[in-house]
C-alpha cells in the first residue's frame, strides 16, 4: 500500500490551497482518512480526520478554514484549505486505515511521505 500526497506550496497569507493524498496498492476497503502536520520543533498534530461515512472531524485551530473531503471511488482524500495563516506552515501528512484483504477483518495505519506548506505573511 502506497499514500501520495501532493498539493503543498509556498502562498500568502490569507490564500489557499488544495492537497490530494491517493491510496494504491492493495486497498480492499478504506476506513478513516486524516491529515495531520508537523511544524518545526513541535509534535504532529492531527488537522482533520473523515470517516467512511463521510463524517469529520477537525482541529480547533482549522475549523471553518479547512474542509476535509474523500472520493471513495478514487481512493482519495482531499484537505481544502483556506484564509491560511502563517501558523499553518508545516508538513502535511496523510493517514488511512485500510483493510489489505477481503481474508482480514482488521485495518492497518498507513502514511504519506509528507508535502511542504509554507505560508509566507
Amino acid at each position: 500500500v502506497q499514500l501520495q500526497a501532493s498539493g503543498g506550496g509556498l502562498v500568502q497569507a490569507g490564500g489557499s490551497l488544495r492537497l490530494s493524498c491517493t491510496a494504491s496498492g492493495s486497498t480492499f476497503s478504506i476506513n478513516d482518512m486524516a491529515w495531520h502536520r508537523q511544524a518545526p520543533g513541535k509534535q504532529r498534530e492531527l488537522v482533520a480526520r473523515i470517516t467512511r461515512a463521510g463524517s469529520s472531524e477537525y482541529a480547533d485551530s482549522v475549523k471553518g478554514r479547512f474542509t476535509i473531503s474523500r472520493d471513495r471511488g478514487k481512493n482519495t482524500v482531499y484537505l481544502q484549505m483556506n484564509s491560511l495563516k502563517p501558523e499553518d506552515t508545516a508538513v502535511y501528512y496523510c493517514s488511512a486505515d485500510i483493510v489489505t484483504s477481503s481474508l482480514f477483518t482488521y485495518s492497518n495505519n498507513f502514511w504519506g511521505q509528507g508535502t511542504q506548506v509554507t505560508v509566507s505573511s
